[in-house]
């Protein structure tokens, strides 16, 4: 469904953050007279008012009545689809799309190269902008990423490198390229089932001409088998990390140590997105270099420095035991202390506590909503891991500094999203700043984003 369609039906938004907002300008700069109301919290009411006058604003969740009225719902990407209220106004007619699909919808020539993956997609996409731009191409940086697709609505780019959610590849496409990094359990609440997930996180594939993948994922690989043009990456005769090398087949392109993204796993994304540069008909190898200048993301393995005699490294992005295990695997040989736990999703951590079982140099504390979970289940494993467990974020970072030695590494790596205690995990990441000593305003904002 285009923008210019909304025209003479009744149209709710439902959400009122940045994707709410960009959904609401839009709809706006086509169809000023559409009469518009929109479903916020109580407490962004009067922002909403003071946003547009013209908006009838609802300070309250809509229910199935509710959304009955609408013809169209345009819904933000952390509403789920499965909600009862949704499902219920879907049967009696209401169509819900989103800002995503509106955009695809209103720029279907856009040459577009869309990622997903449970983890790795944000420095993923990020990292196919930077090469993309070292070639003299220019491209779009927007998406889940930081920069909802339809704030730059209207405007043109030769390239689109976008980051897509589970909560948003159904409203994707077309797409000359789908990038899938990674698949692990996440967003159980949102999708209701790990199979749910993976199903809707595979969508992407349905609109994609090429699907690239991981290959050192066998379970991704059997589900993706039958795409008419399947393309992978991490496996030998293509882009892969062997040794102290990225490599395509047996030539050694670019050393690790040289990576700006530190960690094996980011070298891993870094060949992900070589391999899209080269499906893409672009010089992967003139591009290579630019590695050693790209800008890691903020909370992504993020090293704020050295206070109290210790590193601090900020990876408060970790909403999944992997992702936490990955973490660690990028800081192997050193002493560490790994602040993990937050909100609970109900995942499984058995991996987690088999992978860390008599690991030396590590140290854990537990925190958060599930953290006594966590703690249960690495002393039920007799993992012999000295283990701290805190009674809230704070606690944990003081207890951490105490039990590190100097010379080590406090590691905040939940594993867990964040809204036990913050409303995401940027605030996580910045409160941790803080309490280590640190600026907490100074961490910046994800660079690149938008057209250039």
């Amino acid at each position: 469904m285009r923008i210019a369609e909304l025209a003479g039906k009744r149209v709710a938004v439902w959400g009122f953050g940045r994707e709410g907002r960009a959904a609401i300008r839009a709809i706006r700069a086509q169809l000023p007279q559409l009469p518009l109301a929109l479903y916020c919290s109580e407490g962004e009411a009067d922002a909403a008012r003071a946003f547009d006058a013209a908006l009838t604003v609802y300070g309250q969740e809509p229910g199935s009545v509710a959304l009955c009225a609408y013809d169209v719902v345009v819904k933000s990407p952390g509403i789920s689809i499965y909600k009862p209220a949704v499902t219920t106004a879907q049967a009696q007619g209401t169509v819900f799309t989103s800002g995503t699909a509106l955009w695809f919808a209103d720029n279907p020539d856009a040459r577009v190269v869309a990622v997903t993956g449970t983890k790795g997609k944000s420095t993923t996409t990020a990292f196919v902008a930077h090469l993309a731009r070292a070639l003299g191409v220019r491209t779009a940086l927007a998406g889940n990423i930081g920069l909802p697709l339809l704030e730059l609505q209207g405007r043109s780019a030769d390239l689109w490198a976008v980051e897509l959610s589970s909560f948003q590849t159904g409203e994707a496409g077309p797409l000359e390229l789908g990038v899938v990094t990674s698949l692990y359990e996440e967003h159980l609440d949102w999708h209701g089932s790990r199979e749910r997930y993976v199903a809707d996180k595979l969508k992407l594939a349905d609109v994609a001409r090429s699907l690239l993948v991981n290959a050192t994922q066998p379970a991704l690989l059997e589900r993706v088998r039958q795409h008419p043009r399947l393309l992978r990456f991490g496996h030998d005769a293509g882009w892969h990390v062997a040794g102290d090398h990225i490599r395509r087949g047996t030539q050694a392109v670019f050393p690790l140590a040289r990576v700006a993204a530190p960690g094996e796993h980011n070298a891993l994304n870094a060949c992900a997105a070589l391999a899209a540069l080269a499906d893409l008909g672009m010089d992967a190898l003139a591009a290579a270099p630019a590695l050693a200048t790209f800008k890691p993301l903020p909370h992504r393995l993020q090293p704020l420095g050295t206070h109290d005699g210790v590193d601090w490294i900020n990876d408060s992005i970790s909403t999944t035991p992997q992702a936490t295990l990955a973490a660690l695997d990028s800081l192997a040989g050193r002493e560490v202390t790994v602040i993990v736990g937050g909100h609970d999703r109900g995942l499984d951590w058995s991996d987690f506590v088999r992978a860390t079982k008599d690991r030396g140099a590590l140290r854990v504390v537990a925190q958060g909503a599930n953290g006594p979970r966590i703690a249960l289940a690495l002393r039920q494993a007799k993992t012999g891991l000295p283990l701290g467990e805190a009674e809230d974020f704070a606690d944990a970072v003081t207890m951490a500094r105490t039990v590190t030695p100097a010379g080590g590494v406090i590691l905040l790596s939940p594993g867990a999203p964040s809204f036990d205690q913050f409303h995401d995990y940027a605030e996580r990441g910045r409160r941790f700043a803080e309490l280590a000593g640190f600026d907490g305003a100074a961490i910046a904002g994800i660079e690149g984003l938008g057209i250039a």
